[in-house]
């Protein structure tokens, strides 16, 4: 009996085989220089970034440093435009406690020998604007009132996860006096955004229906 032998297709050309620079569809396989892998790979980091704890501690002092900063502008925009008098002596209130977590910040600065310096803190810049868009978008009245607490309470959440996050820095560095100044803050921001909560619950989220 003769065997058979694979015979090349009549118009001469040879079959193309499964290899790993040619797929089955015709169409080259991916070649390994392709950025799929290095998409989801390390991010280089920038010639200034922090390589130890104090530097990053520091870092973040810049940040809320500009944020409480930019507060004091914004505060007095926020408490002109509520309507219920409890929320325009709170807002009143926050702000004068604002102003002393300024110079908090500059004592911590100080206790780490470093000048005072702020550098804009891209989330509250954001946090900031999405308040200001909320005036717009309420009517003045009740309704508005909802609207500068809801503002308020994520400025609140923003400095108390920073400040609670730098004060365990400042805990593990044994850096005594910055950490009392961050904790000092830390409690009045916690308060603050306890009395919002309790404002809203109590009267004004009922009057905005």
């Amino acid at each position: 009996m003769k065997t058979q032998t694979a015979m090349a297709p009549s118009n001469g050309k040879a079959t193309a085989k499964k290899t790993g620079t040619a797929a089955s569809n015709g169409k080259p396989a991916p070649s390994k220089s392709t950025p799929s892998k290095r998409a989801a790979g390390k991010v280089p980091a920038k010639k200034d970034a922090a390589e130890e704890l104090k530097e990053f501690l520091v870092d973040g002092l810049k940040d809320l440093y500009w944020a409480e900063k930019a507060l004091v502008k914004v505060l007095p925009k926020m408490q002109k435009n509520a309507t219920n008098s409890r929320l325009k002596e709170a807002i009143g209130s926050h702000l004068e406690q604002t102003k002393t977590h300024v110079e908090r910040l500059e004592a911590c600065f100080s206790a780490l020998g470093q000048k005072a310096q702020a550098k804009k803190c891209d989330a509250m810049d954001g946090i900031i604007k999405e308040g200001e868009s909320i005036l717009e978008e309420t009517e003045p009245g009740s309704m508005r009132d909802v609207g500068i607490i809801a503002a308020s309470q994520k400025v609140e959440h923003y400095e108390i996860a920073s400040y609670g996050t730098l004060a365990a820095f400042a805990k593990v560095l044994k850096e005594k006096k910055c950490l009392d100044n961050l904790l000092a803050t830390l409690q009045e921001e916690k308060n603050t955004d306890e009395l919002l909560t309790s404002m809203a619950d109590t009267h004004l989220n009922s009057l905005a229906i």
